[in-house]
């Protein structure tokens, strides 16, 4: 069980895909379903295409357009939102989220999302799990044309929010991501071992990992933060 000190954590600024909701939806879309609706356009075999598709993604890993919607229908010549709503069904929270949001939010804490995900994914997500009534400020990071990737990013991120990094704690999925708010100065980082629920656990070593939020509860509970006078 991982250890963190939330006597000394106020702000929480989660990750979405694969930290608060499961990640099998966004794998299941990219790795294979934009892939075979690309190759039955272009008439060509499916896993020629996924190859292909799997090089373009590799290209521009971490940027922007990785994330961009807009990137991609331009690049593929396909209205990408459709297609992505016809997958909607498999947007899931993960069933620890709802319990561990309320608990941060009990506490007294500020919670506040930040995703790479493209304003239109964000607003679908939303609309299926009704993830903002659980979080004070959802932020999707093309509002600042920079990914969580980027020391620019983070710059801007507490120009808007003026969190104390010493004092925040940030999950996420991703380990590059994870390792660029490290360098930011963010004290606290917690890392999912199990994104996707249909794969196996990812056994992190490189920080404190978790597989299920109900294990803070207890501490979240027993340490709130005092209201500032």
């Amino acid at each position: 069980m991982p250890f963190l000190p939330w006597n000394e954590i106020d702000t929480v600024l989660l990750d979405m895909d694969g930290t608060l909701l499961d990640l099998h939806y966004d794998n299941q879309f990219w790795m294979h379903y934009l892939p075979k609706k690309v190759a039955e356009k272009k008439g060509i075999p499916e896993d020629e295409c996924r190859e292909q598709m799997m090089e373009h993604y590799d290209s521009v890993s971490g940027q922007i357009q990785w994330y961009c919607l807009d990137y991609w229908a331009e690049t593929l010549a396909l209205d990408i939102m459709p297609l992505k709503r016809e997958l909607a069904h498999l947007i899931e929270l993960r069933p620890d989220t709802i319990p561990f949001l309320h608990a941060l939010h009990a506490s007294g804490r500020q919670v506040v999302l930040v995703t790479n995900a493209h304003p239109g994914s964000l607003s679908l997500k939303v609309e299926y799990t009704q993830l903002d009534e659980h979080i004070d400020t959802l932020i999707s990071t093309h509002e600042f044309g920079v990914t969580k990737e980027s020391q620019l990013l983070w710059q801007k991120l507490h120009g808007r929010l003026n969190f104390d990094p010493e004092r925040t704690l940030f999950v996420d999925d991703s380990l590059p991501i994870l390792g660029a708010a490290k360098q930011f100065g963010i004290k606290h980082l917690l890392a999912v071992d199990n994104p996707d629920s249909k794969l196996p656990h990812r056994n992190i070593t490189d920080y404190p990992a978790v597989t299920d939020y109900s294990v803070f509860l207890e501490d979240i509970k027993a340490n709130p933060v005092e209201p500032k006078a």
